[in-house]
């Protein structure tokens, strides 16, 4: 996944060879990339906080794979057995494992500092895909980004290690796994060289995954205990939100975006999303928001930056 610059940012400007759009829905779209995807960390605590994590994403999974693979079927979008035989590879390494552990963990883990540390994502990209290809090309900035965003992950493992709650490290430790799987998914996609309609091997992906989430936590034994009646009102909003808002409306708008405007410009929702999950999660969770957790947040969202700057200037972009 490449990164954009805020100066692409704010010129909104179509994709060459494209037709003028309405403004009005590229700034709907954008805010929904922009605030929607930012505000599902607070909607994971709300949803997992006393219902069983995996059983949990494998639903929220479910309801949006089958709306959008009714959608694409609609469209008259038809898998193939190879579209299917990666899409389970993709469901594995993004939902069972990237959303998976995520889910898990923020039973235990702020909103705002699992955000914070998914925010790494692209330099885990940047050094396994030069691992994978066995080509290191570095620049400046590349470097400073590398060491700037490990020591702002360093920091904020730090700090979930000072409060000396052993469920918060473990919970911290899932996410940085479920980060790094998330990030090998980014490479196989890649590599895989899939064709076809992305709406269908989206809908694949989340189908495959939530089967699988399914069968995991059922294994697990989160079956033990759980009944509907443990469900409380704000986790049917939280799942809803999710499936709505955080899958179907945000991933429509995405690919929207995809469609009108450069790949660097849309992923500059990376930039905004840590930081919109933060403040939730402080202003309405009452999660604790420290020194130590500003400046670890401000050199992730640097890092973030300059290994995107850097990677741009190594094909040229820049």
């Amino acid at each position: 996944m490449a990164f954009g610059s805020s100066n692409e940012a704010l010129t909104m400007t179509s994709a060459p060879g494209r037709p003028a759009v309405n403004r009005l829905l590229v700034v709907l779209s954008f805010g929904a990339i922009y605030l929607i995807w930012g505000s599902t960390f607070l909607a994971i605590r709300y949803a997992v906080e006393n219902l069983p994590a995996l059983y949990v994403v494998s639903f929220r999974h479910l309801c949006a794979g089958l709306i959008l693979f009714a959608w694409a079927l609609a469209k008259g979008a038809r898998p193939t057995w190879g579209q299917i035989r990666a899409s389970a590879v993709i469901g594995f390494l993004f939902f069972v494992v990237g959303h998976g552990t995520l889910h898990w963990a923020e039973k235990f883990v702020p909103s705002g500092l699992a955000a914070l540390l998914i925010a790494a994502e692209p330099i885990c990209v940047f050094l396994m895909s030069s691992a994978v290809a066995r080509v290191w090309r570095l620049n400046g900035m590349l470097v400073a980004g590398i060491l700037i965003g490990l020591a702002g992950v360093a920091l904020l493992v730090g700090d979930s290690a000072v409060h000396g709650e052993p469920r918060l490290t473990t919970g911290v430790i899932a996410i940085l796994i479920g980060t790094v799987s998330w990030a090998a998914g980014i490479i196989y996609s890649r590599r895989s060289k899939l064709s076809g309609s992305p709406l269908l091997l989206s809908a694949l992906s989340l189908l495959s995954g939530s089967i699988m989430l399914f069968l995991v936590g059922t294994v697990l034994g989160e079956w033990r205990g759980f009944t509907l009646e443990r469900m409380e009102t704000r986790n049917w909003v939280a799942i809803a939100y999710l499936i709505l808002f955080g899958s179907v409306i945000t991933f429509t708008a995405y690919n929207w975006l995809l469609e009108h405007f450069s790949p660097t410009l849309v992923a500059t929702h990376t930039y905004v999303n840590p930081v919109v999950a933060v403040l939730l999660g402080w202003v309405y969770a009452g999660e604790t928001l420290t020194v130590r957790v500003g400046v670890a947040s401000a050199m992730v969202i640097a890092a973030v930056a300059l290994v995107d700057r850097g990677t741009n200037r190594l094909r040229g972009l820049v």
